[in-house]
């Protein structure tokens, strides 16, 4: 039986108790770990080994965890997470304006702790070249097959690259492979560009000067300016302003930036991939996109199949998902025969997410170790969204309220922020309703999200 691959964590933390509770949730992810006390037995480590993701505690026996920051080959390791104790201003501002993708305090929290876990897993997937796993993806069907070796031929070219596909097809997956197998030394950088507040989005992009505008009360590096050497990734590039997709183009072509409220030019070297949910000459056609920006972006074009396209896969990726839960809470849930042809036969709009989402539900709603015939109630919310609330007589407004905003969301592929814009609401508020659903029981933890609209696929 050929052996699943592991993602490589270092812990650097002289934390006996921190190190082991780390230890434990990497096992269930799927991750093997190496704990080191002191600051030069972590520089040893980091010398002669490469790590998925390596967490380091700030005060250490020997010296600042900061110090070990600062040496590492970043092009050697994956992410690098803050995780301390003892948080002040000085330290989060560090944390910010350097290569670090999570500043975290102790106690972390599991949800936390379990994402950047995922996150290596995934990269050490990427290396798994001649298995049917690639970035995080599944498949072993033509269409992923190809798919697979468009991302090896185009990730050690310099090109940009625009990824097309539905909502929950796993556009990002795509472009976080492209980058992990392009030999770039840089970060990977991901942005939504429907997430960020059209006012807000240049500041965020491209960076700006203290005293800028109001509450600019210190320079700020952009997603550009972060992702130097690496790749930036601009999802929904489709709901970029116009005056901002002007000023992208610019960068584009010139490789170099002014920050807002700035006059010195700033070099940068980055990769962009750039991805959307809609068709990109229709959003030509419509308005949405300049047509010279996007004959800038789609040097190499990547179609991403829908699940009912790629139907073949459904098993396998059922199964993935499946397997992964059984690791992680150390049981023996199987798929009947039944439960299988059942999944591989649904329509599926949300693709693969809708059925990694459904394959959860399916696992905390078995009563022993064999799954099937599948209940009805795992497909009520994954249905398709047609738009059209319904109501009956007995429902409570806030019975109401709800069946409108799950509905609303629904329809707007789980963008918070459109959703809000929709209902007249803020993306905050949204937020904060879904947190309540979940604690009465009514919806599930992935359905929670990310706050402020912030929305991935």
């Amino acid at each position: 039986m050929t052996q699943e691959p592991a993602g490589n964590v270092l812990i650097v933390d002289d934390n006996a108790e921190f190190q082991t509770v780390a230890a434990d949730f990497a096992a269930m992810a799927h991750c093997r770990t190496t704990a080191a006390m002191t600051l030069s037995e972590a520089r040893r480590l980091t010398r002669g080994e490469r790590f998925d993701l390596i967490l380091i505690d700030l005060n250490l026996p020997d010296g600042n965890g900061f110090d070990l920051l600062d040496e590492l080959d970043l092009a050697a390791h994956g992410p690098v997470a803050i995780v301390t104790g003892h948080p002040s201003v000085e330290s989060a501002v560090r944390a910010v304006h350097s290569p670090v993708v999570e500043y975290l305090l102790k106690p972390i929290k599991a949800e936390q702790l379990a994402g950047l876990l995922e996150r290596a897993y995934l990269r050490a997937q990427t290396r798994q070249i001649g298995k049917p796993v690639l970035g995080g993806m599944v498949g072993q069907g033509p269409l992923m097959r190809e798919l697979f070796d468009r991302i090896r031929r185009i990730a050690p070219l310099d090109v940009s690259v625009l990824i097309h596909g539905e909502t929950g097809t796993g556009k990002e997956l795509v472009a976080r492979a492209v980058h992990d197998l392009s030999g770039r030394s840089g970060r990977f950088v991901s942005v939504n560009c429907g997430a960020i507040a059209p006012e807000l989005l240049s500041s965020q992009l491209f960076g700006h000067e203290r005293g800028s505008f109001t509450g600019a009360l210190q320079s700020h590096a952009g997603y550009f300016e972060q992702a130097e050497g690496g790749t930036l990734f601009l999802d929904e590039i489709t709901e970029m302003p116009m005056a901002q997709q002007v000023y992208l183009l610019r960068v584009l072509e010139s490789h170099v930036l002014t920050r807002v409220g700035g006059s010195r030019e700033v070099p940068v070297d980055v990769r962009v991939l750039a991805a959307t949910n809609r068709d990109p000459q229709q959003a030509v056609t419509s308005g949405a996109m300049r047509l010279d920006l996007y004959y800038r972006l789609v040097e190499f074009p990547l179609s991403m199949p829908t699940l009912s396209e790629r139907r073949e896969d459904i098993p396998l990726l059922a199964q993935h998902f499946l397997d992964r839960l059984n690791e992680r809470y150390q049981s023996r849930r199987a798929f009947s025969a039944e439960a299988l042809h059942q999944l591989a036969t649904r329509p599926w709009p949300g693709n693969v997410r809708e059925l990694r989402h459904t394959v959860q539900r399916l696992y905390t709603l078995a009563n022993d170790n064999t799954i099937g015939p599948l209940p009805a109630q795992v497909f009520r919310s994954t249905e398709s969204s047609d738009g059209a609330v319904r109501f009956q007589v007995g429902m409570t407004f806030d019975d109401i309220e709800r069946e409108m905003l799950l509905k609303t969301l629904a329809y707007h592929s789980n963008n918070k922020r459109q959703a809000a814009r929709a209902l007249g609401i803020t993306a905050k508020t949204i937020y904060n309703r879904l947190l309540r659903y979940r604690e009465l029981g009514l919806i599930a933890e992935e359905q929670v999200g990310e706050p402020e609209g912030e929305s991935s696929d």
